[in-house]
This record gives C-alpha cells, structure tokens and sequence, in this order.
C-alpha cells in the first residue's frame, strides 16, 4: 500500500505531465515529419534533456511491452544474458532491463546527446555511436544473447534494410525484439518492415516467435493517427512487437 505522501506525488506528477500534454504533442508531432536521418538526429539531440518527461506525458509503453515479450521467450533468457539495444536513446529499455535483473547491457545509439543522457542513468557496461544504416554496428559476429530496437523503426529513423545487421551481432539462437508504429502515417513502413522480416525468415536467417499487435501504444499527436475502436482509451495510436529466434 502506498503511503498518503507517495500517492500525493504520483498525482503531481502526473497533473504537470497532462499540464504539458499539448506542447508534447507539437513537439513530437514535428519529429514524426522529419524524414531525413540528419534532421532527425539533430532533432534527437535538441530533445534529450527532456525526452523522458515528455514520452511520460505520452503514456509511451513501448519499452516495457517489448522487455516483457523479451523476457517471455522460452527457454528464458538468463540474467548473465549479454543484451544490445540499439538506439537505446536515454536508456528506456535499460531501465525495463535492469529492474528485471538483467545487467550485461551494451547501448548504441546515433545522438550524441542521448547518449549522454544515457550515461547519466548509468545501465549500461557500454555506449556506442553508431548511425544505423549508415554504419555497421561496432560490435564482433554473434556477440549478444539478444538484441532490442524500440522505437526506432520508422522513417527518418533506422532505413529496413539495417536489419540484417542486428542479425550479424546475434549468437545462433539468439532473440532479436524489434518495435514499429501501426498509426497511419506509419504504415507504408510497416509494410516494408515486414517484407524484410519475412524474406530472412524464408531464406533461413531466423523463425518469428511473437508478433504481437498493442491498441495502447502511446498518445497520437494528431486525431488523424487514432485508428478507431482499437483501444478503450481515446486517443492512442497502435503498434507491434516482433520476437525472433535466430537460427544456428
């Protein structure tokens, strides 16, 4: 049970992030029509000191849902597991991680300035820059038991064709979780997304063990990204969780 000063602090919290809602929706509105890497890694930059308020303040799930799907494979992945979470921005998915028990965690990401949030958290063994898609991932063959990228695939962000690359750092039946949008805008993505995702599941690379869609993904930015009577809570756009296996 929480004590009366603890619940007084949750409600504050939560009362400032709502006070902020609108210019968070403008903020990250702008981001979403970003479709260069450039600008949306300067935009990234500008954003970190308050990145976390703000997917606060946007009910942001991702993160979570993607470290649950993670952690619910079978066999489990054991806590000495050695994960990657590739652009790992201020260290969301880090946090998830950690609080449930899992420390081997190696970070990369394409601002330098979320990376230095990121530091400032102190999850991980190590951080890396790296702009995917444009680099390889500075990390040897078959290094990681398993390898996240939330919240990064869409455009202007990490291009599809970087995912073979998570592959390549992936130990033989290693798990790779990835994350996209489904709101409307996102969508031509999607489609291109899982074309790439199906075509290394055909040649071999790796099996699909989830793909799991979510109503509730966080708050759209426009009432032209709410898909109808797909949450019981006005005002959220969706998305999808993807867990793979990779093959020996």
């Amino acid at each position: 049970m929480w004590a009366w000063g603890q619940e007084g602090g949750v409600h504050r919290r939560m009362a400032q992030e709502g006070g902020r809602l609108p210019e968070v929706l403008v903020r990250v509105g702008a981001s979403h029509c970003i479709t260069d890497l450039a600008g949306k890694l300067q935009f990234y930059d500008h954003w970190a000191p308050n990145y976390d308020q703000d997917v606060a303040a946007l009910q942001y799930r991702a993160p979570s849902l993607a470290v649950d799907c993670l952690t619910q494979a079978l066999p489990p992945l054991p806590h000495t597991a050695l994960i990657l979470d590739v652009a790992c921005g201020t260290g969301l998915v880090a946090a998830e991680l950690q609080a449930r028990g899992f420390l081997q965690l190696h970070g990369v990401d394409g601002s330098p300035k979320m990376l230095e949030q990121a530091r400032i958290r102190g999850l991980y063994r190590q951080l890396s820059l790296c702009t995917l898609g444009q680099e390889p991932l500075p990390s040897p063959e078959e290094a990681f038991d398993a390898v996240l990228m939330v919240g990064a695939l869409s455009d202007g962000q990490v291009p599809c064709t970087a995912i073979p690359e998570l592959l390549r750092v992936t130990k033989p039946g290693g798990l790779v979780c990835l994350t996209t949008r489904t709101n409307p805008s996102n969508l031509r993505y999607k489609e291109t997304l899982e074309a790439t995702l199906d075509r290394l599941e055909r040649d071999g690379a790796w099996a699909r063990l989830v793909a799991q869609p979510v109503d509730c993904w966080e708050l759209a930015t426009s009432t032209l990204e709410v898909v109808p009577g797909t949450c019981a809570k006005d005002g959220f756009i969706s998305g999808i969780i993807y867990l793979y296996r990779k093959r020996g």
